[in-house]
């Protein structure tokens, strides 16, 4: 996912080392203190001429515990211009050079996602970290509690089962407290059939997939047709019922769409004042980040939307597992919902429905 690092053989300890340190740049970077037979030290920093001068200082000036110098033999350093940039190479290296240590190092916490579970008859929703698994995966949300808030609004639309049981249904069965208020199905007792409850899964897993349309635009229509009849309680039944489902939709943070297939851009600033990149995040992961021009080569001028058009057709999506896909959500989400966020984002269902006008638009406010 990075581009290749600036690698520098580092000399022995000298004037000649000194040199080369006084001269590293003091910008924004991930970096790589490699040593012979040993795992490299991995960091990232703000101003990386200062942080590495620090870790391979002259013993005379040594006062931290930390002193590379004389044990590492090369420096590699990516440089960054943005603070989503920074985490994704970070973590990339992290993977790589401690697969069993990666996900504390990057101080990564799973996102919360509300999960519809099908491994049983009657699916249930719930609220969890795993992306994985059977069944569609909604969010991700700040946090648990906006995720459970979320779920419990949304429930109140649908008739499906709030027990966590593995049911099996008997007419014996004592039932609950919302089969009792016609708020679930009761297929613990064995009133619906599998096919019957399935049919109301999908309606909720519908609403999940079309941001609410699917129910609203429903409800809507019902509204109207009931004022133009001029039947007024039913329309302002229908209204209330609008009302609700539109309050419940409102519960969902920003980035909560369906995490399977997650799709979106993130524009951030390059380190070239006239350029942006671009870090696509397609079914959930982070591809190659793209620089792209803000303005067109003076002697071949080409419209910002055909190049734009000609970078999308150029993505190579490469495959990521599910564990793949939940880190990258993961970092996008710390990303996003972070105060020091340093860019914009823009989602979109597919490649072939990205809105370019607004991207135009985004590019030119991230540029300027």
């Amino acid at each position: 996912m990075a581009s290749d690092p600036v690698s520098i053989a580092l000399p022995p300890p000298g004037a000649e080392l000194d040199a080369l340190l006084a001269a590293l740049p003091d910008t924004p970077a991930v970096f790589l203190l490699r040593a012979a037979n040993s795992r490299p030290y991995l960091s990232k920093t703000a101003l990386l001429g200062r942080r590495v001068r620090r870790l391979l200082k002259s013993a005379d000036r040594l006062r931290s515990a930390l002193n590379l110098r004389g044990v590492v033999d090369t420096l590699e350093y990516w440089s960054t211009s943005s603070r989503l940039e920074s985490a994704t190479i970070f973590y990339e290296q992290a993977r790589e050079f401690f697969p069993d240590t990666y996900i504390k190092l990057c101080n990564l916490k799973m996102p919360v996602f509300v999960r519809i579970l099908t491994a049983n008859p009657f699916p249930r929703t719930q609220v969890t970290t795993r992306l994985g698994g059977r069944g569609a995966a909604f969010g991700p949300f700040r946090t648990r509690a906006n995720a459970e808030g979320f779920e419990k609004e949304t429930l109140d639309l649908f008739q499906i089962r709030r027990c966590q049981e593995d049911l099996d249904p008997n007419p014996d069965h004592p039932g609950c407290i919302y089969g009792e208020m016609g708020q679930c199905m009761r297929p613990c007792q064995d009133v619906v059939g599998r096919d019957e409850y399935a049919t109301e899964v999908d309606r909720l897993t519908e609403f999940l997939q079309t941001q609410g349309r699917s129910l609203s635009d429903t409800v809507e229509r019902m509204r109207d047709r009931a004022s133009a009849d001029m039947e007024f309680e039913e329309a302002s039944r229908q209204h209330k019922r609008l009302e609700r489902i539109q309050g419940a939709w409102k519960l969902r943070d920003e980035l909560a769409t369906d995490g399977a297939s997650m799709h979106g851009v993130a524009v951030v600033k390059a380190r070239d004042p006239h350029t942006v990149l671009l870090l696509f995040l397609l079914d959930g992961a982070w591809q190659t980040p793209v620089p792209f021009a803000v303005e067109a080569n003076a002697e071949k001028p080409v419209s910002m939307d055909r190049r734009l058009h000609e970078v999308v057709h150029a993505l190579l999506p490469r495959t990521r597992t599910v564990q793949e896909r939940q880190e990258h959500i993961a970092l996008l989400a710390r990303w996003y919902y972070s105060s020091w966020r340093d860019g914009e984002w823009l989602p979109f269902r597919t490649l072939q429905e990205l809105p370019y006008r607004k991207l135009v638009n985004m590019i030119a406010r991230v540029a300027g």
